[in-house]
């Protein structure tokens, strides 16, 4: 216990070291003091996932629709609650959408900073798109692009809870908020097999990720070009990660929207109503804003 203390003491430190003194208004949050809570449980969600597929390679997939129903309908009522709260406490602060800074709004920012760290907790949460896939045997939706993006954005936002809770922070879950509700509720809806002849938009839904990536990437650029005292390294960091994912995504993109199917594929692939991680499978897959769609439209 003393030797994991010293470890967890020595890694602490050398982050404070790396990015200096943490926001004062988050300390004593949960699992915000300590990274290595967000560290082993990413740990854990990669491990689930090796080991989730060797224990599953020779039993059969689990249909898991209750679950499902209930896990989308639990993420669509908490994007729905952030996405409300954010509105109100930006809109109580005054926050300029162009450029806001850490601590002009008082109270507001605290506001703010509290449904940010519920934000942060629901990428936890959605670690379980991931173990769905895995138990429903659903191995080629697990990508890289799907399981980099789970990952990172869990340890992103313990970084941005930790250093810049608010202000200019608030945009993307803002956007990412709607689209969840937008995107869990679209999964909750397919898994009952009567919803599904009303399920018509999902097009709609693959354009709106699309315009939440470039206005997320517009907003974060637009403080750098014209500051408002937001650090402006965040800044840089946030557009080279959204970069990385603009990369993968339009990877991902060109492969399934793209690419039409060959005629062998066609005549091999057979009708069914098989249910993937709480949708139908003639419908796209995504996860925290990222679609994996197995299907050209």
């Amino acid at each position: 216990m003393e030797t994991l203390k010293a470890f967890d003491r020595e890694v602490n430190e050398f982050v404070d070291y790396m990015f200096g003194p943490r926001d004062a208004r988050v300390r004593g949050w949960f699992l915000l003091d300590s990274y290595l809570p967000t560290f082993f449980l990413t740990g854990a969600y990669l491990l689930c996932i090796w080991l989730g597929n060797k224990f599953m390679k020779n039993r059969p997939p689990f249909s898991l629709r209750p679950h499902l129903i209930v896990y989308n309908l639990g993420i669509t009522l908490l994007s729905f609650y952030m996405l409300i709260e954010l509105i109100l406490a930006t809109w109580e602060g005054g926050y300029n959408l162009q450029c806001q800074n850490l601590h002009s709004a008082g109270e507001a920012d605290i506001r703010v900073a509290k449904v940010l760290w519920w934000y942060y907790f629901s990428k936890v949460i959605e670690f379980m798109d991931t173990i769905f896939f895995v138990l429903r045997k659903k191995s080629s939706q697990i990508t890289f692009l799907h399981v980099y993006h789970h990952a990172t954005m869990f340890n992103i936002w313990w970084c941005v809870l930790n250093w810049i809770p608010c202000g200019q922070s608030f945009f993307g879950p803002t956007l990412n908020s709607f689209i969840h509700v937008l995107m869990y509720s679209y999964y909750g809806l397919s898994v009952i097999p009567s919803m599904r002849k009303y399920l018509w938009w999902k097009k709609y839904l693959t354009q709106a990720q699309l315009i939440q990536f470039l206005l997320t990437i517009v907003h974060t650029l637009s403080a750098a070009v014209k500051p408002c005292g937001f650090p402006f390294g965040c800044l840089m960091f946030q557009s080279s990660y959204m970069a990385t994912l603009v990369i993968l995504f339009i990877n991902f993109y060109i492969k399934t929207y793209r690419k039409a199917p060959s005629r062998t594929a066609v005549k091999e692939t057979p009708v069914t109503t098989e249910i993937k991680n709480g949708f139908h499978k003639d419908y796209f897959a995504a996860a925290n804003g990222l679609q994996n769609n197995k299907k050209a439209q």
